[in-house]
C-alpha cells in the first residue's frame, strides 16, 4: 500500500450546521504523500473542514474532490478504501473488544466473494503492534482508560490501510510520551508507506515539528498555509490564537517553537545575547 496518486482537495466550500455557517469560501489542496496539520483556535472550523474532507458533512456550496471526482458522488466503499477518518471522541458499541474494533477497519476490503483473509489478519496484528495495544485485544473498549481507548481507535484507522488518513486531534487524552509515540508513528507511516496524512492538532509546537504543510485557520477561513518555517511568526500566532508569544528555533528539530507570553511575564522578557 502506498499513498501515491490519490488527490484530495476542496473548492470554495461553504459548511454549516443548520443555519450556522462555520466555513465559507474555503479552498485547499492536500499535498499528496505529505503530512498536513490544520491548526487554529477553538470553533475556527478546522474539525468541520476535516469532516467535509471525509465525506461526513455535505457542503452547502462548493465540493470536495477525490482523484478528480466529487467525493459525494463516489460509492461509499470506494471512498472508504482510499480515505480513513478518526473523528473526535469516537464511541464504540458497548462490550466491543479492542480486537473486534480494529478488525472493523478491514470492512471496506470485504466482498461477498472475499471474506476474512490472512491479509486482513496481518493488517490487524500490525496495527495492534504499532499502537501498543496487542495486550488489550481481548479487553472491552469501554473499560479502557482514555489513552488506551484513543490508541485502540488509531489502530482501527491503521488497519483500514487507506492511502489517505484524516485524524481529528488523535493525541487527545494521551500523556506527553504517548502523544509523541502517536505522532512518530504517523510520521513513520508517511515516510515508509507514502501515506497522505491530515491531522487536526491543538499543540502548535507539535504541529510545527511534524507537519510538512501547515494550515492555519481563523473564523472559518485559511489565514496562512505552507511549510511551518515559512509561515509561522509571532504575528501569525497573534492573529490566529490571539496570543502574544516569541518564536524561536526548536532546539531538537530546528522548526519554529512558540513560547507563550502571559500577562504575568509581559515586560520581563529575557533576551538571549
Amino acid at each position: 500500500m502506498t499513498g501515491t496518486g490519490h488527490d484530495l482537495r476542496c473548492d470554495d466550500l461553504r459548511l454549516a450546521y443548520d443555519a450556522k455557517v462555520v466555513v465559507d469560501g474555503l479552498s485547499l489542496a492536500i499535498p499528496v504523500g505529505k503530512i498536513t496539520v490544520i491548526v487554529g483556535a477553538n470553533a475556527c472550523g478546522k474539525s468541520t473542514l476535516l469532516r467535509a474532507l471525509a465525506r461526513l458533512l455535505k457542503p452547502k456550496a462548493g465540493t470536495v474532490h477525490l482523484d478528480g471526482e466529487s467525493i459525494f458522488r463516489l460509492p461509499t466503499r470506494d471512498v472508504a478504501i482510499k480515505v480513513g477518518i478518526l473523528p473526535q471522541s469516537p464511541i464504540a458499541p458497548e462490550g466491543l473488544t479492542v480486537g473486534d474494533l480494529v478488525a472493523r477497519g478491514r470492512y471496506p476490503h470485504q466482498r461477498w466473494f472475499r471474506q476474512w483473509s490472512p491479509e486482513d489478519e496481518a493488517a490487524v496484528s500490525s496495527a495492534l503492534e504499532a499502537t501498543g495495544t496487542t495486550d488489550l485485544a481481548n479487553r472491552p473498549v469501554d473499560e479502557l482508560s482514555g489513552g488506551q481507548r484513543q490508541r485502540a481507535w488509531i489502530a482501527m484507522a491503521l488497519a483500514q490501510g487507506t492511502p489517505i488518513m484524516l485524524l481529528d486531534e488523535p493525541t487527545t487524552f494521551l500523556d506527553m510520551a504517548h502523544q509523541v509515540e502517536v505522532l512518530d508513528l504517523l510520521a513513520t507511516l508517511n515516510a515508509t508507506d507514502g501515506r497522505t496524512v491530515v491531522i487536526v492538532l491543538h499543540d502548535l509546537n507539535q504541529a510545527c515539528r511534524y507537519a510538512h504543510h501547515l494550515v492555519a485557520m481563523a473564523g472559518g477561513t485559511i489565514v496562512a498555509e505552507g511549510a511551518p518555517a515559512d509561515i509561522v511568526s509571532e504575528e501569525l500566532v497573534a492573529k490566529v490564537f490571539g496570543l502574544d508569544c516569541r518564536v524561536v528555533p526548536d532546539p531538537v528539530a530546528g522548526t519554529p517553537m512558540i513560547i507563550p507570553i502571559g500577562s504575568r511575564h509581559r515586560g520581563t522578557l529575557v533576551h538571549a545575547d
